[in-house]
């Protein structure tokens, strides 16, 4: 898994560049790539597509938080443990 490249996913997610945050997710096969591309397909209004990567996500389920805005924030801060951000 590309921490980095995640993260940037992540921001374009929160800056509401969907479509660049989903073609940098949809290159990963982790849990933790798996729930952000389930939380991209949540904010598309896909519902089955993202309760497939849900399924995925080791444990992550479609309902787990109210709000798009803080489920990107717990990835965020999921990828942000043990990874020097600062390069």
């Amino acid at each position: 898994m590309d921490k980095a490249a995640l993260l940037k996913a992540v921001q374009a997610a929160q800056a509401g560049d969907w479509d660049a945050a989903h073609q940098i997710a949809q290159d990963y096969n982790s849990p933790t790539a798996n729930w952000l591309h389930a939380v991209l397909h949540k904010i598309e209004g896909d519902e089955w597509n993202s309760k497939y990567w849900y399924g995925r996500s080791a444990g992550r389920s479609y309902d787990d938080f109210i709000d798009v805005t803080s489920e990107l924030s717990a990835i965020h801060q999921s990828l942000c443990r043990n990874v020097d951000i600062s390069a």
